[in-house]
């Protein structure tokens, strides 16, 4: 409950699936090799440093023995998130298969990587992983918010100089530093370097060929035109990916499990008035049989109208885990710094 301008409101909550999802990832597990985890975020949600934690407190209680089946749909996030989750998941388990029924973007690709076996179903798709970041120095936009710059987008356009600009002794960079401060091209340059290290480390821990781990790395950094494109199973083979069409009946059940977990995902937002509202949202859900872990974003939010732009306030987000006691979900806070 909050109280608003003298009257009182409730704050709406997303939904916690926790017994329904249980029954679907029982099912599930009965129809892989080895344990069966799940990491799932929402559009709102992303790879990050707490997941590593998070999945560590669920591989303690669901102790893998040899193989690791981990079902992953996510738009991406960290790439060195990414690089940490899968040294997590090899501790516990020898041979690693990543399930994708659906998107698995950018860092999340970058996670994929790290499986011995990927089986993809007739949705799913992989991205390209080159590495856009927004910088303190950067531009914004109307919203005065700074807007994401790429490797890729800073030498289209020196490519596109050199091109179609007559011979001068304008050096391209002094233009782009017009509009993009140097400090920005430097850290983009050296993100790309990062992914690179990142997806070529991250293959190594099955792909005992240096040279083909290194030709898939630079592939997925810098050879596709947009950071959204969606490689499909039979372009993620031609990469060198080892990757298999997904049973249909698996696949159809994972669709299951994710449309539970969007129900769980959908945004809770209560408006106040014309410039604060509360949203309440689970972003990150980790689970294995007994256990599920989940992040909620809960917060208020106001708009600053001299800068702009909206600000949180009261921020209360953290980790949940849930447990079945009695038959019943049991939920308690679960702290991380």
């Amino acid at each position: 409950m909050k109280r608003v301008q003298g009257r009182t409101r409730q704050i709406k909550t997303p939904p916690v699936l926790f017994e329904s999802t249980q029954k679907v990832v029982k099912r599930i597990s009965e129809m892989v090799e080895g344990t069966f985890l799940t990491y799932w975020t929402s559009e709102s949600g992303s790879i990050c440093g707490n997941d590593v934690q998070a999945m560590y407190e669920v591989l303690k209680v669901v102790q893998p023995k040899d193989t690791i089946t981990l079902f992953v749909k996510s738009d991406g996030g960290d790439g060195q998130s990414a690089l940490r989750l899968i040294h997590l998941l090899r501790e516990y388990a020898h041979h690693l298969t990543v399930l994708i029924p659906l998107e698995c973007a950018s860092a999340a690709t970058m996670l994929a990587l790290g499986a011995d076996d990927i089986q993809m179903g007739p949705l799913a798709f992989l991205t390209p992983i080159d590495t856009s970041l927004e910088h303190a120095m950067g531009p914004v936009d109307p919203r005065n918010e700074t807007v994401f710059v790429g490797q890729d987008e800073v030498q289209r356009v020196l490519n596109l100089w050199e091109k179609h600009s007559p011979a001068a002794t304008v050096n391209p960079f002094q233009e782009l530093y017009k509009h993009l401060h140097p400090l920005v091209i430097g850290a983009v340059d050296r993100a790309t370097s990062l992914s690179i290290r990142l997806c070529t480390e991250i293959l190594r821990y099955h792909q005992a060929d240096p040279e083909k781990a290194s030709k898939i790395a630079h592939a997925l950094n810098a050879e596709y035109p947009a950071h959204e494109y969606p490689i499909t199973p039979r372009e993620a083979r031609h990469l060198g990916l080892r990757v298999s069409d997904m049973p249909p009946k698996l696949n159809d059940v994972l669709l299951e499990l994710n449309h539970l977990y969007s129900e769980m995902g959908q945004r809770a937002v209560t408006d106040f008035d014309e410039f604060n509202y509360h949203n309440n949202e689970i972003v990150n859900i980790i689970e294995g049989l007994g256990i599920g872990l989940y992040y909620q974003n809960d917060k208020d939010w106001h708009y600053r109208k001299e800068e702009r732009q909206w600000v949180s306030l009261h921020v209360e987000s953290t980790w949940y885990r849930c447990t079945m006691k009695n038959g019943r979900t049991r939920r308690t806070r679960l702290y991380m710094s």
